[in-house]
């Protein structure tokens, strides 16, 4: 049955792979050789381009690939009030001994939302689109994960408590721009519960002092208050992965330890799901889906470029219907293609051919 409200049968989480011409022009600025007015220039046009693009596949919401970012959480997180990005010693380690830029977030200042550049950015999109506009943004706990206690300052939040109900209300804040700017379609960027399930990523918390059974608890609350005043037609959802950088990643477990937490102590309409490997387990955690939200299938890879056939989404998407009605199921890729403008190991015309399966297999499945 084709869904009239978003997340859609065939659907995909946000990021798309950088054109060449849109990289040249981000690395021709950095060098200070084309101003910034020339650079808004040139992501303007790839961004009209990738939006005709979706459309051609037959996708029913539109992204802006994320073309202004660099990082899909940095770009959006230093701009909140009290937030600064620093220099570190090292970026984010993932598999393969690769890291990300070295770069960090620490908060000196009392966490607010005044304003964000990523309001315009979705009133580009909304305007070059008739699709649906979706905008995705890095989830509350993003700020928190990577740095804990350390990175917010002692003098600002005594009480880490304060730190999370002042982060919580933010983004409430957030979410109400971007619903006055007219969005109905925003997604959630949360990582960190999928991590929570990986019992090394769980000791690495503990040995810093953070409690990882609280966690959960901790960013469900944050969640819960940046979501609950939306409009009623706003359509809020929630994507988890194991980390995308390069075709790499982080963490593994299945979602079982948060499971019921997620679908059920958190007040998301729906869940963009990683499932292309055995790394993030089996479906049974979805018999904890209540009938009113849904689910959205990871099961076509951003990470290569090999197509996956017909017959095995399918017969994956038969596994999953054992514990939620298909009815509450969609299909997407597991993540984005470029979390970073870097993007992931694979080409163009490959994250194209496998998008357009989606909305193939999507067709074929749900009518």
């Amino acid at each position: 049955m084709l869904r009239k409200v978003p997340p859609f049968r065939a659907d995909h989480v946000g990021s798309l792979l950088r054109p060449a011409a849109l990289k040249d022009a981000r690395t021709r600025h950095a060098r200070g050789e084309i101003s910034k007015e020339d650079l808004r220039a040139a992501e303007d046009t790839a961004i009209e381009a990738v939006i005709a693009k979706q459309a051609a596949v037959g996708l029913r919401s539109a992204t802006d690939g994320e073309f202004r970012r660099a990082m899909w959480h940095f770009d959006f997180l230093e701009q909140l009030d009290g937030v600064e990005s620093f220099a570190t010693d090292h970026g984010i380690r993932f598999q393969g001994g690769i890291e990300t830029e070295a770069k960090g977030l620490r908060v000196n200042g009392k966490v607010g939302f005044s304003t964000h550049p990523m309001l315009d950015h979705f009133r580009f999109l909304a305007k070059h689109t008739r699709a649906t506009p979706k905008m995705t943004i890095p989830s509350p706990s993003v700020l928190h994960f990577r740095g804990g206690r350390k990175a917010v300052s002692e003098q600002v939040y005594p009480d880490m408590e304060e730190f999370y109900h002042d982060l919580g209300f933010a983004y409430a804040r957030a979410v109400q721009a971007f619903a006055d700017a007219g969005c109905r379609y925003l997604q959630l960027d949360e990582t960190n519960l999928a991590y929570l399930c990986d019992p090394e990523q769980r000791q690495n918390l503990a040995a810093r002092g953070d409690d990882p059974d609280r966690l959960p608890g901790i960013y469900a609350r944050m969640l819960n208050t940046a979501i609950e005043s939306r409009p009623a037609d706003m359509v809020i959802t929630m994507h988890l992965c194991r980390g995308n950088f390069r075709s790499s990643w982080i963490a593994q477990g299945g979602y079982e330890p948060i499971a019921e937490l997620l679908f059920n102590g958190i007040g998301m309409n729906g869940y963009f799901m990683e499932f292309d490997t055995e790394r993030a387990g089996g479906f049974e955690p979805l018999r904890f889906v209540p009938k009113a939200k849904t689910v959205v299938l990871g099961l076509v890879t951003s990470k290569s470029g090999q197509l996956e056939s017909k017959d095995e989404i399918k017969r994956r998407i038969d596994q999953a219907a054992k514990y939620v009605d298909l009815d509450q199921l969609c299909l997407s890729p597991q993540c984005g293609f470029a979390s970073t403008e870097e993007g992931n190991v694979l080409a163009e015309d490959e994250q194209w051919a496998k998008l357009a399966r989606i909305v193939e297999v999507a067709h074929e499945v749900w009518g």
